[in-house]
């Protein structure tokens, strides 16, 4: 039989990817100020392709630390996708936290190598990883030890609170929305929502709010499938009943889940951890629904687009079994992550070649449209086929392109706004008031960007 390491080696080989990581021994679970560690070291060997950074702290006061990959460090590049890996959300599901840093291994070493592919992603775009977005619930989980590590011990954060069902509700408003034709993306936030969400939660999503990111994942453990939104079920619960709760934007998160399925060893054959999902892949809420989960709230509140990830039936896997768990998922990340550049991206520009930001991007039979960024740079995914595209802005008159998307790389489609011409011709008419005085009266004119 072959041992884990020269199973690596030939996995290596038949993805034309080099020997990065090769021995079982290299493979081990990282403590807090090991992951730290871990990528310190990454960022020193790699000083020129990668930064570090911190979106804020746990309750304890750990850091909650980013490690980002691009041929830019630190600055956002027009037309370059911004991508996001998240892991370790539940303390105790720890495959993802540990799959995440030795991705940023060896993104760097194979960087380093030369390899094309892994070169051409870097340059390309700018990704962000973030190992462990509940550092304490780890350490709760860790000290139990992967043999005696409850199902529950160590999920939530140190206030023994779940992360996933921990940001504000936007499912609600949308479903309202589809029914009153109200707005369809970057739904607003309730009243003091800063209030309402853990320090671990607001930093996140105060992340998602600076940085424009187009798709990400989120790492998982407990079962084996990738699940896409909408995760919260439109209908109300009734037991021992679930229901499909499809988003618009449906049949691009299924190709991004089977993109990920198929890559897999093993997910994309059904059959995992006693349950069986067709292709390996899940709607959330046909599998069960949650509420105040960050999948949804990205696609709701943000330009994002997510899946969520369950990556193995063992939510605390011992050591011995983290060598084949790389080489399961490592294509399955790469290949996913290469997912960001499908579709249509371009900038919005008004008369003067100024960009636009905040311009909406419309998508004629989609009823989910984006926005530009502050470059006024947008990316819509898409699957390939024919769209009738419309970029729309305050103050400015909307324009409609056609577009045929292929299978390779985004196809760039730039708009150019006029200015609206300003209304001149506006009658005015007077009501005598109870003293006799006139009031004007200006027939109301819609001010929305639409």
């Amino acid at each position: 039989m072959l041992s884990s390491s020269s199973l690596i080696w030939i996995g290596a080989l038949l993805l034309g990817l080099k020997a990065s990581l090769t021995r079982a021994s290299d493979f081990q679970h990282h403590a807090y100020e090991e992951m730290v560690r871990a990528l310190f070291a990454v960022q020193s060997d790699c000083p020129y392709i990668t930064r570090i950074y911190s979106i804020g702290h746990s309750i304890e006061g750990r850091h909650l630390y980013v490690l980002e990959f691009s041929d830019n460090p630190g600055i956002h590049e027009a037309l370059e996708p911004e991508f996001k890996y998240v892991g370790n959300m539940h303390g105790n599901e720890v495959l993802g936290r540990e799959l995440l840093i030795y991705l940023a291994q060896f993104l760097c070493e194979e960087y380093r190598a030369g390899n094309e592919r892994i070169t051409h992603l870097i340059h390309d775009t700018r990704i962000h990883i973030l190992p462990s977005m509940n550092p304490d619930g780890y350490e709760i989980a860790a000290s139990q030890g992967p043999e005696f590590n409850g199902y529950l011990v160590g999920r939530g954060n140190s206030k023994e609170v779940d992360l996933n069902r921990n940001f504000p509700d936007l499912n609600a408003l949308m479903y309202y929305y589809e029914k009153h034709n109200g707005q369809n993306h970057h739904l607003p936030l309730p009243d003091n929502w800063e209030l309402q969400v853990e320090p671990e939660t607001l930093a996140v999503i105060k992340w998602m709010q600076n940085y424009n990111f187009v798709l990400s994942a989120n790492l998982h453990g407990g079962a084996v499938v990738a699940n896409y939104p909408f995760d919260r079920s439109r209908e109300p619960r009734i037991r021992g009943k679930t229901t499909y709760s499809a988003s618009p934007d449906d049949k691009i998160f299924r190709k991004f889940a089977k993109t990920y399925s198929y890559a897999h060893s093993w997910m994309h054959k059904g059959w995992n951890c006693g349950d069986y999902f067709d292709e390996g892949i899940t709607n959330g809420a046909s599998w069960y629904s949650l509420s105040k989960g960050m999948q949804d709230f990205n696609y709701l509140h943000t330009n994002c687009f997510e899946i969520t990830l369950e990556l193995s039936c063992d939510k605390f896997p011992p050591a011995s079994a983290l060598a084949s768990e790389w080489l399961a998922n490592r294509e399955a990340l790469v290949s996913y992550m290469e997912q960001v550049h499908h579709g249509i991206k371009g900038i919005v520009y008004d008369e003067n070649h100024n960009p636009i930001s905040n311009a909406v991007i419309s998508v004629a039979g989609i009823n989910h449209d984006i926005t530009s960024g502050t470059d006024g740079d947008y990316f819509r995914l898409l699957l390939p086929g024919t769209y009738t595209v419309t970029a729309s802005a305050l103050g400015y008159q909307s324009f409609t392109s056609t577009v045929t998307v292929g299978p390779a790389e985004a196809v760039q489609l730039h708009f150019y706004l006029k200015v609206q011409p300003k209304r001149t011709n506006l009658h005015v008419k007077f009501y005598p008031n109870k003293k006799g005085a006139s009031t004007a009266k200006i027939p109301p004119t819609n001010l929305g960007p639409r």
